[in-house]
């Protein structure tokens, strides 16, 4: 690191801190403004506020370190979400929206009723606003650590003090700002985050011992260059090199079950979290359908393949890493080939995929524990310029906490998929609650318990292992909250009346309570919306590989792909201009 480098780092804290100044005023009108920017983001911004947060500092070693032990097939652990993503856009993002709501979890008492209802959205708002929102940040913390740890060789505890600042940095901006300072800051961390990372990608494949594209594809095995998993009877994924490989039950596991059936942050079915936060601050329905389309497409079309080239070509550069160390091949390509002043904008750039993720989480989490609990139970009559204070300073005690947690955590190693099995089940509840007036606050209560129990059931008396255990968890926790609905009483009738009233979803599920509003006009042309969601998942994966394809060499085939993907948008253009979304597309 020489001084421009450091230089560089230095103006992108200052940027980012302006911005966060800048905003202030205006975060400070109402909590409105506060979470959810007035409700008057614009679909580019709220959908590029949505890939920036995803885009955590530890994501492009994640997915580093999948292409070193299992090619660009490895990937398929977290492409597979597309087809949730999908059904966000076209079924949800508009419903979110419609609602008029602060956080998702108030949406519990929009559409339930009594006093389950009040304990299941004081519940949520803790247990997700505090503990599962200070964990992942710790995590984060943690993986940023590990960054500069193996950037500058500083040792542990030394290099947690930076991220540290940070981290303080970030809260106080978030804290200032609101909504509004995080998403604009959001998309300038996120044009910085991946110009240094298709830089990055752009340095290492001219490196003589690499030798560009046909130099890179020469020098790898087959497996490496795989877009698909290899699937058959070849027991668990394999870890030691080699293709990804999955057992059949594995794959549809995978493909078939997991995008609809657990609840994982960032991914829930139906929507949820910051993704709801973002289509609930868009300007209205349109642009929330549309951020939501387009958080999609970058997020599994464009940003990943510079990752990939990167994790592709740590497999040249360092082939005799140890398992453990395969991740961090891409923090080696930084320290190793990145010129003067370009290691300052990596450095920086992966100070802002850090700082948007953590921007969002601290956010967000505050919007659960003022909205959902303080205003909700605590001080119902509190004004707005009290409750902006309120969420200021529990913006910053939040951070605290996730300081705490982060000095008590040496890894987080496997997190991802007990929160998974731990939510197996509960995705099919959140997306009926929509479409079934039957559900009520106990189905979604039990659907929250029951995975916890069957998972501990399978791993205390069986060898069953993830991904397989989904089977097990879905089904019986299908069978309880199913069970739980029909055992208890239905949602207050005039508490349903009001929620169709609102977010009027239409449908047969709401038949009953449509019959009684026959001046309410619900949704209709779900047809139409199920072609979309097939067109959004074929445009997804043929950009995917399409553009891959190219950039590796194969144009041909890449064009196809390309090809097929842009038919695919085509058809859901045409839809959407029939349903009266011209002025926005053209």
């Amino acid at each position: 690191m020489h001084l421009i480098d450091w230089i560089i780092i230095i103006f992108y804290f200052i940027a980012s801190a302006a911005i966060g100044v800048y905003f202030t005023k205006r975060a400070g009108t109402n909590i409105q403004e506060f979470f959810l920017s007035g409700r008057n983001l614009p679909w580019w911004l709220a959908g590029t506020s949505m890939v920036a947060t995803t885009f955590a500092a530890d994501t492009p070693l994640a997915v580093t370190e999948l292409v070193a032990r299992n090619g660009i097939a490895g990937n398929w652990l977290w492409w597979n979400f597309v087809f949730g993503g999908m059904l966000t856009v076209f079924f949800f993002a508009r419903l979110w929206r419609r609602a008029g709501i602060l956080t998702d979890v108030e949406f519990v008492e929009l559409r339930y009723s009594g006093k389950p209802a009040a304990f299941l959205r004081g519940f949520r708002s803790l247990y997700l606003g505090i503990f599962i929102n200070c964990v992942i940040m710790a995590w984060v913390n943690l993986a940023m650590g590990s960054i500069l740890e193996g950037m500058f060789g500083i040792p542990r505890d030394q290099v947690m003090i930076y991220v540290g600042l940070a981290l303080i940095l970030t809260a106080i901006y978030s804290a200032m700002s609101g909504m509004w300072g995080v998403a604009v800051t959001d998309a300038f961390q996120f044009v910085l985050a991946m110009t240094g990372t298709i830089v990055l990608a752009f340095i290492v494949l001219s490196l003589p011992e690499v030798g560009g594209i046909s130099g890179l594809t020469s020098k790898l095995p087959e497996w490496a260059l795989r877009f698909t998993p290899v699937i058959g009877e070849f027991g668990e994924t394999q870890s030691a090199g080699g293709a990804l490989a999955l057992t059949v039950a594995a794959f549809i596991a995978f493909v078939g079950v997991q995008w609809w059936a657990s609840w994982y942050p960032g991914a829930e079915p139906g929507g949820g979290g910051y993704i709801a936060q973002r289509m609930m601050s868009a300007k209205d329905e349109k642009h929330s359908l549309f951020a939501t389309l387009w958080f999609t497409i970058a997020h599994y079309c464009l940003r990943p393949w510079p990752w990939i080239i990167v994790g592709l070509a740590t497999l040249v550069l360092y082939p005799d890493l140890a398992p453990a160390e395969k991740r961090l091949g891409y923090v080696y390509a930084m320290r190793d080939h990145l010129p003067v002043g370009l290691k300052g904008m990596l450095v920086a750039s992966f100070f802002a995929a850090y700082m948007s993720t953590i921007a969002t989480q601290l956010n967000w989490g505050t919007s659960y524990v003022i909205n959902d609990f303080y205003k909700r139970f605590v001080k119902p009559a509190a004004d707005e310029k009290h409750l902006v204070l309120i969420s200021r300073a529990t913006t910053i005690i939040v951070m605290v906490v996730s300081l705490v947690i982060t000095g008590m955590l040496d890894t987080i190693s496997g997190a991802w998929a007990f929160i998974i099995e731990a939510g197996a089940g509960l995705g099919l509840v959140l997306i009926a609650r929509w479409f079934w007036w039957r559900i009520n606050a106990w189905s979604e209560i039990s659907a929250m318990l029951t995975p916890l129990v069957v998972y501990a059931c399978l791993s205390a008396f069986t060898t069953i292992q993830f991904p397989e255990t989904l089977y097990y968890i879905v089904a019986i926790t299908t069978v309880v909250w199913i069970a739980v609905t029909f055992l208890t009483k239905p949602t207050n009738e005039e508490t349903l009346k009001s929620f169709y009233r609102r977010v009027h979803p239409g449908g047969i599920g709401w038949k009953p309570i449509a019959d009684l509003l026959p001046e309410v006009e619900g949704d209709s042309g779900y047809a139409g919306l199920f072609l979309n969601w097939l067109a959004g998942i074929v445009l997804v994966y043929a950009m995917l590989f399409g553009i891959g394809k190219v950039i590796l060499g194969e144009g041909l085939i890449g064009v196809v792909f390309i090809a097929i993907g842009l038919l695919a948008a085509g058809v859901i253009y045409w839809d959407l201009s029939k349903r009266g979304f011209e002025k926005l597309v053209r």
